[in-house]
């Protein structure tokens, strides 16, 4: 055993855990490592990370494991050559084994209305892509998915006829003969994937809510045949497949099964039936578990920024007690300090991230080369990938646009550049002044300075980061951090000078002699026109958030767009809820005290009496992210935030918000007054320059994020921007 161990850079605390994850599920920091790491691992930054882990007959040089996630290339055949620049990149950066996102063995299970089945065809048309990986020197298996009741299309099929609250259509029952025949399915596309497109072995979906999911659990599987009526028959059919496919693979194959650890849905299974399952599926043939957490239809986030970092991995560590063969943690990991002591601390055997390779599909070979400080760091913000995937779209990443687009985004070095307007000598000696640090401004210069550009930066602040540092003052928002101190850490390896407390204009970097002057000054806050609104009372939530003013006990916000809706959680929690306070905030009491793993939640007492208003008559957060919306709609009602719609502002006095609706006018009695009614573009930097100036001087200004468009300080477009302008420059 290796004896040495890193300096700890969080705990849990689960024994005040309310009635939920049991005694021996306690992390402790001088437990030993059941699965013993190779005493000659190699000595890393991260040692448990980058020993090796044999699983199933196959060997792995690290612990990490991109998981599965759903891109939209699934669907299509000509999206492969963007797929699979998508997966070589990452397995260039280190990553041991990926995950694709799901195809489905049937065409009743895909997810879509089109495409997503694993047919012949697909196979064939996925050797190229299986066989770049393998040269790029990683590993990859195909996820098998079956949709059940939660696909989007019309002819939906699940254990038992029902509707799937997410879901459009109601599911048809399978019947005996469709059930039978399925389980062949399975077994064909599992052949196909391996012996056909090159796969080193494949994952079944169990999780999630999905088919078997839905198979296991009481809540959906409605039966009393061969398939149901108890949990042993729950289980036959997801059994059944796990069998056919393990022989129809062969044992040299990876086979991953992902498993829902805990369903947090009411009906769900117990953890008495998740562990029975689990030693099953050993017994079938499974060679590695992967952690599975949350139905998609479970009102209990599991994956959103706001959710504590590695909040579930004591399932994780429950199930390595129940089966020998090694079991993968997941959810909200994304550093690798945190991975190295979920090793340590036995909660896992191997560590899945997905979207943190969206981020940086470098991770691995950062931290492995003690660069951690320059991984791109996932914010868990769903922006760009999860709500995209819900609108039919290629996935991205906000903090990486490159993320999806390798084959289009690309940032190639100026002296290799072939189109470049001078040489690249000349080229590379061009200065580049940009005005402004926050997001929009950082990414611009870290992606012209890969390329070789010179940059300047130069931010009239005393800190960087402008619009995101306030977000990382939000309660829930805190890794958004992590990227500020990402982007100072890649600008300090990179050499550019960054000039706090500089205030510049276009003109004024022109006139001094820079080639190229980006404007990423972002936005100010919109004023309204509102008699009073100098009151001492009313500060805007730049004000609010940067703690240059604080709010009394009855405040009321004005404006319930994203950044009210924020400023609203600000006001009425603390920051970095423990993890048994949030378990308990959320009624998560573990699934071997309730099937499902749910309880009621626990009451919670606001730091503030908060009242939010809006001009528009529609509900209050329906503008909201697809898959956090909901999340902070169910955090303003938990803190009893008063919303107030169709409303007219008058006046702010020493009363309070004097407004009006359709019941009439009212006087709210407060002590502050928060303006979040939007923003507008800063471009005083810009000057006269673009209108006036002669000859090519305004091809040489280039204006960027918020203060390009100023609509919802919206962080995805602006980086999206920069980075786009650093690839054509």
């Amino acid at each position: 055993m290796l004896l040495w161990r890193p300096k700890t850079f969080f705990s849990f605390q689960y024994a005040d855990f309310p009635g939920g994850i049991p005694p021996d599920a306690i992390l402790i920091k001088t437990a030993t490592f059941p699965r013993e790491i190779s005493d000659n691992a190699t000595m890393t930054h991260f040692p448990h990370l980058f020993s090796p882990i044999t699983v199933g007959t196959v060997e792995l040089p690290n612990r990490l494991v991109m998981g599965s996630m759903h891109t939209g290339f699934e669907e299509h055949l000509a999206a492969i050559p963007a797929m699979t620049a998508y997966f070589v990149e990452r397995a260039k950066g280190g990553t041991a084994l990926m995950v694709t996102g799901g195809f489905s063995p049937t065409e009743s299970g895909r997810l879509m209305p089109f495409g997503g089945e694993f047919t012949p065809e697909f196979a064939e048309a996925h050797q190229p892509m299986t066989a770049a990986v393998h040269d790029a020197g990683g590993r990859i298996l195909l996820q098998l998915l079956h949709s059940g009741r939660y696909g989007y299309h019309a002819d939906v099929v699940s254990c038992s006829a029902t509707h799937a609250p997410i879901a459009p259509h109601p599911a048809r029952e399978l019947t005996d003969t469709e059930i039978r025949e399925l389980i062949d399915h399975y077994a064909e596309a599992a052949r196909l994937a391996t012996e056909v497109a090159g796969y080193d072995g494949v994952e079944i979906m169990g999780s999630e809510g999905y088919l078997l999911n839905q198979f296991l659990a009481a809540r959906t599987n409605l039966r009393d045949d061969d398939w149901g009526g108890d949990a042993e028959r729950r289980r036959a059919f997801p059994l059944a497949v796990a069998r056919a496919v393990r022989a129809a693979i062969g044992p040299d194959k990876i086979f991953s099964f992902r498993i829902s650890m805990v369903d947090l849905v009411e009906d769900g299974q117990t953890w008495e039936e998740v562990a029975t399952f689990a030693r099953e599926l050993e017994a079938a043939g499974v060679d590695v578990f992967m952690s599975g957490i949350g139905w998609h239809e479970a009102r209990v986030p599991t994956i959103v920024t706001s959710v504590p970092n590695a909040a579930w991995t004591s399932y994780a560590q429950r199930l390595r007690k129940e089966v020998s063969v090694p079991v993968i943690a997941s959810n909200r990991i994304n550093t690798p300090q945190i991975a190295e002591n979920l090793l340590i601390d036995g909660h896992a055997d191997l560590i899945s991230m997905a979207r943190p390779f969206l981020a940086d599909p470098a991770f691995v070979q950062k931290a492995k080369e003690g660069r951690a400080a320059e991984i791109n760091h996932c914010i868990s913000c769903n922006q760009a990938c999860l709500d995209r995937t819900f609108s039919m779209q290629i996935v991205s990443c906000l903090v990486n646009p490159r993320a999806g687009r390798e084959l289009e985004l690309q940032l190639t070095p100026v002296s290799a550049a072939t189109d470049a307007v001078t040489d690249g000598a000349a080229a590379t000696g061009q200065r580049i002044g940009v005005i402004g640090a926050g997001v929009a401004g950082l990414a611009f210069a870290e992606a012209a300075a890969t390329r070789g550009l010179k940059v300047e930066v130069f931010e009239a602040a005393a800190e960087v980061g402008g619009q995101f540092r306030l977000a990382a003052a939000i309660p829930g928002k805190e890794d958004y951090a992590g990227s500020l101190r990402y982007f100072s850490a890649q600008l300090d390896t990179l050499g550019v000078p960054v000039h706090t407390s500089s205030r510049v204009s276009a003109d004024a970097l022109l006139e001094q002699g820079f080639d190229q002057v980006v404007v990423a000054t972002g936005v100010v806050p919109r004023i309204p026109d509102i008699e009073g609104i100098n009151h001492p009372k009313v500060m805007n939530y730049q004000e609010l958030l940067s703690g240059e003013q604080e709010a009394g006990q009855v405040v009321a916000v004005l404006g319930a767009g994203g950044i009210g809706v924020d400023v609203s959680e600000f006001l009425t929690r603390e920051p970095n809820t423990p993890l048994p306070e949030w378990f308990a905030d959320w009624g998560v009491v573990g699934n071997d005290k309730s099937p499902g793993g749910l309880g009621e939640p626990a009451a919670f007492q606001p730091l503030r009496e908060v009242h939010l208003f809006q001009r528009k008559t529609s509900r209050i957060g329906k503008g909201l992210g697809a898959t956090t919306g909901w999340v902070h709609r169910a955090e303003l009602k938990r803190a009893n935030v008063h919303g107030h719609t169709g409303v007219a502002y008058q006046r702010i006095d020493d009363d309070g918000l004097h407004y009006s609706d359709e019941s009439g006018d009212h006087v709210l009695a407060c002590d502050s007054v928060v303006i979040c009614t939007g923003q507008e573009s800063n471009t005083l930097a810009v000057g006269d320059t673009p209108a006036n100036a002669a000859g090519d001087t305004a091809a040489r200004v280039h204006v960027i994020g918020g203060a390009d468009v100023a609509a919802e300080l919206d962080a995805e477009r602006a980086i999206r921007q920069a980075v786009e302008l650093a690839a054509q420059l």
